[in-house]
């Protein structure tokens, strides 16, 4: 055997894992921006990267993006949740032993939103601070 017939297969997997990471962290058609960071979460927040590559495939209009989350107090991905926006109330599960509402194990699915927008669908609701 050869060195290059051993990398073969090694080479075919490498191929395979790059294809699976595009394809998981692509957005969902129609998915809205709040719903794929939410869900690109999983992967860890690296600053504003999630929100950023669904603006770059999905809305790439919103020039004003990164300024509009920093208003909220959402300088990267996670903060978006933390500071800016929470699931609606109706969605969540109520603790009764922590006695407070809290985010069920999986979000329901995004109710959408219009080709090029990064408005939040109607799971999110805007975190008032006063």
């Amino acid at each position: 055997m050869t060195a290059e017939s051993d990398l073969a297969p090694v080479l075919h997997i490498e191929r395979e894992l790059r294809h699976l990471s595009v394809e998981i962290t692509q957005p969902k058609t129609g998915e809205c921006l709040h719903c794929y960071v939410y869900r690109m979460l999983e992967f860890g927040c690296t600053g504003l990267r999630w929100a950023r590559r669904y603006r770059d495939l999905r809305a790439p209009r919103a020039t004003a993006l990164d300024r509009r989350l920093m208003s909220k107090g959402a300088g990267c991905d996670c903060e978006i949740f933390m500071n800016g926006w929470s699931l609606r109330r109706t969605y969540q599960v109520w603790d009764p032993e922590g006695e407070e509402y809290s985010y069920p194990e999986e979000v329901p699915a995004c109710q959408g939103v219009r080709a090029g927008s990064i408005r939040p669908c109607g799971l999110w609701t805007t975190h008032y601070r006063w």
